[in-house]
């Protein structure tokens, strides 16, 4: 019988987190504040943030500890599986072998989790009431809910509109772990409101989204603002699926030639390749390729650059790859991959050459996906199917050059509350959305001038 699954037991669960800026080649340039354009210090982010998240933002220790109550919720779906996709590869007729990490068995369905829970445990010990934060599929939204109501914290949720329209059942889910959830950009807060004064109609954007949950958290005593990608401790949490990972490999007697994740803000791709670019920084032969939609393609055709992380400019500019903080992307349904920029970690890794970029349309995303849920029987997030296509465009490599190579992607999360996105492309209603380089060229236009 051939191996299929590589499963660790609970005492195997990592119990410290990776930093990668302890091997970083090149350190990304620091947080400007956003008015007086000078690097950032932990009283320019204590009103948002509380101080254990901003150490570890800033930190160059190469392992940070994960406290105990942490670790006790992580045991709910941690260890994650690896799988080897037989099947994927029979279909393929690939001499490449292809493994996926399986993110989508935690309680809120992807890998989000293995940061909503720490962020909620250090804001509920500095004495915090209410978290306020942005979503865009709901991924996000999901996985802080569930933190909320495992640590005893209200959570609002602004939600990018086009996907609270679309992805119901998530709103769903946030609503039954305790979340109260608007849709964005809101008539709740001023960022909000000079939105629709605009555009009555937007279709809502991450930016805008965590323009709304920034001024909210910033206007209340008792509430902080929580991120679910691009920033360092996000990142830096997000590790426990790549240390568990070397693990598996290490059982299976394997290495990965390929690392894999699709990139939004960053947060899946750190997490499952950063533990395996320390092997490269230190001179093992290894790709790590990030994969986002063409629509929104930030590093394969975005600047390398200071800009917001918001669309109201209330946030610190952070030096990464962009296309315009006040760019809205078109609505496609990979809601988790319309972010105008990414991680200051991952952008620099790119910029120095170690993180490959790859953008693709959503039909041939959704192509993918079907062909793996015939293969593997696990329908994959919408997201989580940009890896997968990369994943078969290299086993498909390898068929061709006559190689064997061992790939791996990270498989972030389930597709089961995208169910209409599956309907909509069956029935042939998803269309590619064309690169929309006009539109980027403006908003790179507005970026701002730094020095």
């Amino acid at each position: 019988m051939k191996r299929t699954k590589i499963i660790l037991e609970e005492n195997d669960i990592p119990r410290q987190w990776y930093n990668i800026m302890a091997d970083m080649p090149t350190l990304p340039k620091p947080p400007l504040h956003p008015v007086t354009h000078k690097p950032v210090g932990p009283d320019d982010l204590a009103a948002i943030f509380p101080m254990a998240l901003i150490e570890q933002e800033v930190s160059q220790e190469r392992w940070i500890t994960i406290p105990e109550e942490v670790l006790d919720v992580y045991t709910l779906w941690r260890p994650s599986p690896l799988y080897r996709a037989h099947r994927l590869e029979k279909a393929l007729g690939t001499p490449a072998k292809i493994y996926y990490k399986y993110e989508g068995v935690s309680p809120s369905g992807s890998h989000k989790t293995n940061t909503s829970i720490p962020q909620a445990y250090y804001n509920k010990q500095a004495g915090i009431r209410r978290i306020a934060t942005e979503t865009g599929a709901g991924q996000w939204g999901a996985a802080i809910s569930l933190a909320g109501v495992f640590f005893g914290l209200e959570v609002t949720i602004y939600m990018v509109r086009v996907s609270y329209n679309q992805k119901p059942y998530r709103r769903i889910s946030m609503e039954t772990w305790g979340a109260s959830v608007h849709p964005s950009p809101s008539n709740l807060t001023n960022s909000g409101r000079a939105i629709l004064d605009k555009d009555p109609d937007s279709p809502g954007s991450l930016g805008i989204a965590i323009s709304e949950a920034v001024e909210d958290a910033a206007t209340h005593k008792d509430t902080n603002y929580a991120l679910g990608s691009v920033l360092n401790h996000v990142l830096l949490h997000q590790t426990v699926i790549g240390l568990e990972l070397k693990k598996q490999f290490e059982i299976a007697g394997d290495y990965p030639d390929i690392v894999i994740a699709c990139c939004g803000g960053g947060s899946n791709l750190g997490g499952v390749s950063f533990p395996f670019l320390y092997d490269k920084i230190h001179g093992r032969e290894l790709r790590v390729i990030a994969v986002e939609p063409e629509s929104c393609p930030t590093l394969t055709k975005g600047e390398f650059r200071y800009d917001f992380g918001d669309t109201a400019g209330l946030t610190p500019l952070l030096m990464m790859y962009t296309l315009g903080h006040d760019f809205v992307p078109p609505g496609i349904h990979a809601g988790g991959l319309r972010y105008h920029a990414d991680s200051s970690l991952v952008s620099q890794l790119t910029h120095d050459g170690l993180i490959e970029a790859r953008a693709y349309h959503q039909t041939e995303v959704f192509t993918a996906a079907l062909l793996f849920a015939k293969s593997e029987g696990i329908i994959p997030a919408p997201e989580s199917s940009h890896a997968i296509k990369c994943a078969i465009d290299e086993a498909l490599r390898a068929k061709e050059e006559g190689k064997e190579r061992t790939i791996v992607f990270n498989l972030s999360g389930h597709g089961y509350l995208d169910l209409t996105a599956y309907s909509d492309f069956i029935d042939g209603m998803i269309i590619d959305c064309a690169y929309p380089a006009d539109r980027i060229r403006e908003a790179l236009l507005r970026l701002p001038t730094i020095g």
